[in-house]
Order: C-alpha cells, then structure tokens, then sequence
C-alpha cells in the first residue's frame, strides 16, 4: 500500500478528513498552551494566586447558578438544600477570593488528601491483585502518591503556594505539547493523501 493510499485511508477511514486542513489550528493551540505552561513555570506562586482567584470566582458563579435554579425550581424537594449549597458555595468564593493565599493551602489541603487517598486505594488494589504481573508497579506508584502527599503536607503552608501554580503549568505544557503534536500529524496526514 503507497503512503499516499495509507493517507487516504487515515483521513477518510477515521474521520479525520474535515479537520486535517484545519492542522494550523492545533498547532497553534499547541504553541499557546506550550507559552502559558512556561510563563506559568516562571512564577508559579503569581500562577497559583491567580488560579485560586480563578476558582473562587467559579465557586461564586456556580454558587449564584445553584441559588437561582433553586429558586426557580421552589416546588421541587431540594430546594432548601440547594439554597444552602449555593450560598455556602457563594461564601467560599468570597473567602478564597479574599484570602488566595490562604485559599491555596486550603485548595492544597484537598488535593493532598486526594494524591493520599489515591495512592492508598492503589496500594490496596496492588496488594490484592498480587497474582497480576507487574502488580508491583500499582503498589510503588501508591507508595510514591502517599510519601508525596505527605511530604507536601510536611512543607505547609509553603507548598500551597507553589504546588497549584506548578500543577497547572505541568498540564499545560503536557497538553500544549500533545496538540502540537497531533496538528503536526494531522498535516503530515494531509500531506500523504
């Protein structure tokens, strides 16, 4: 089969026909994210303040949206609850937007609790999938998940301020470096057919 018939196959046969001529585009997008994910790196504490501002202001949105809905929907079973949730989700925003860098450790606090209760929950399916080979690999990534999160925990409240910023700025370079590298291939596709 000729490059040019396996490029055919490859856009008409997976679908990817429409946007292959759009390839620019994820480049592109791939650049940005790529730039954000290094400014973010330069600064990560600027970045975690920022984000945690970012996540109050959702808490607030989404706060006001659950209140309105509630009381949109007053003859529904939930709506005292609903009411409740949204203010309280409208009271959160506030404090964390008051205080980010108090709200960093607090958001911090939630994410090592998370990487902790992941790595025990690995280590467990770890432990009882011993049968499996490379069972031994689950076990030492929960291992790692739980010494992390300690260690983090260990380096409060100093690690709030930088751990949030950093994560972003990982996600964003690693997403930023995967759309590159699928509009990179979406115009070696085009190229073929």
């Amino acid at each position: 089969m000729s490059s040019t018939q396996t490029g055919d196959r490859l856009l008409h046969g997976l679908g990817y026909a429409r946007v292959a001529s759009k390839w620019g585009w994820f480049v592109a997008l791939g650049a940005v994210l790529v730039v954000a994910g290094v400014l973010a790196l330069g600064d990560v504490v600027a970045f975690t303040l920022v984000s945690v501002i970012f996540i109050g202001a959702m808490l607030i949105v989404g706060g006001i949206s659950q209140i309105i809905h509630a009381l949109m929907t007053k003859t529904w079973g939930g709506f005292t609850l609903n009411t409740v949730m949204g203010v309280l989700s409208v009271v959160a925003g506030l404090v964390i937007m008051g205080e980010p860098v108090q709200g960093s450790v607090i958001l911090t606090l939630f994410l090592l609790a998370a990487i902790l209760v992941g790595g025990v929950m690995r280590m467990i399916v770890a432990v009882r999938h011993r049968e499996l080979q490379g069972w031994w690999l689950i076990l030492l990534g929960g291992i790692v998940s739980v010494i992390v999160s300690l260690m983090l925990y260990a380096t409060l409240p100093w690690s709030g301020l930088w751990i949030l910023g950093t994560l972003i700025a990982i996600e964003l370079l690693i997403q930023g470096f995967t759309w590159l590298r699928f509009g990179l291939s979406l115009r070696r596709m085009a190229r073929m057919a």
